[in-house]
């Protein structure tokens, strides 16, 4: 028996976008020509046997999209939703799934990865300026249709998780509420009496109990926002 090379790592030579691998990338070698030259590459001009690997990395892309939106959706009822439902959701098979996620572990840590930065990005648009009352009211609003898509995503991501991120999902929302109750302490408009952290608690009540009640289907989606508002302020007043 000859000896035989070195093993590569399962899955070395692909390529890693965010949420899952694609396929490896083939290089274009230079094709021999009939009088045994060799026809030269040119840079920047694909070889013909790399359009069907482009077409199969459009689809590693579309698939790995499509897992992402379908796990979002549902682990936001279902924390524990299973890889059978997130693949069957996603229009994939289990087979199609694995091969871009390790793990449900690692897809609920992308998902939650995602959703993360979309709450950051989507709070940071919030015009937090002028009267505290106000702008609480927007960002009230802002932040429980965040909590209604994400709020269980990151519930299921608790076991999968590094506190450090954990700590990141609540507390960067949470301190732009608590600088606005500041505010609205010193001009007045929130009652002072009793602790910040408590009428953190209680925002983070509202917040999540009509995300809840929507699912049950008690409010609708499109009430739930100004419900929050006013059930709120009504509670800081």
């Amino acid at each position: 028996m000859g000896r035989r090379g070195p093993l590569r790592p399962r899955g070395a030579g692909s390529r890693r976008v965010r949420g899952g691998r694609l396929p490896p990338v083939r290089r274009p070698r230079p094709r021999r020509c009939e009088g045994g030259g060799v026809t030269r590459i040119e840079p920047g001009v694909p070889a013909e046997d790399e359009v069907p690997d482009r077409g199969r990395r459009a689809d590693a892309v579309r698939n790995i999209e499509a897992i992402v939106a379908a796990a979002t959706r549902l682990l936001a009822v279902n924390p524990d939703v299973s890889v059978n439902e997130i693949a069957k959701a996603a229009g994939v098979g289990r087979v199609t799934l694995y091969g871009h996620f390790d793990s449900r572990a690692t897809l609920v840590g992308e998902v939650v990865d995602r959703a993360i930065a979309h709450t950051d990005a989507a709070l940071a648009e919030v015009d937090l300026d002028g009267d505290p009352r106000q702008a609480l009211g927007r960002l009230l609003e802002a932040t429980w249709h965040l909590t209604h898509r994400f709020g269980a995503v990151v519930v299921a991501g608790s076991q999968v998780l590094s506190p450090e991120q954990i700590r990141r999902a609540h507390d960067e929302p949470a301190a732009r509420v608590r600088g606005l109750l500041v505010r609205g302490r010193e001009a007045g408009e929130f009652r002072s009496d009793v602790p910040i952290e408590w009428q953190l608690s209680v925002i983070q009540a509202i917040l999540h109990g009509a995300s809840a009640a929507v699912h049950r289907g008690e409010i609708t989606a499109e009430d739930a926002p100004a419900l929050v508002r006013d059930t709120t302020l009504a509670a800081l007043s």
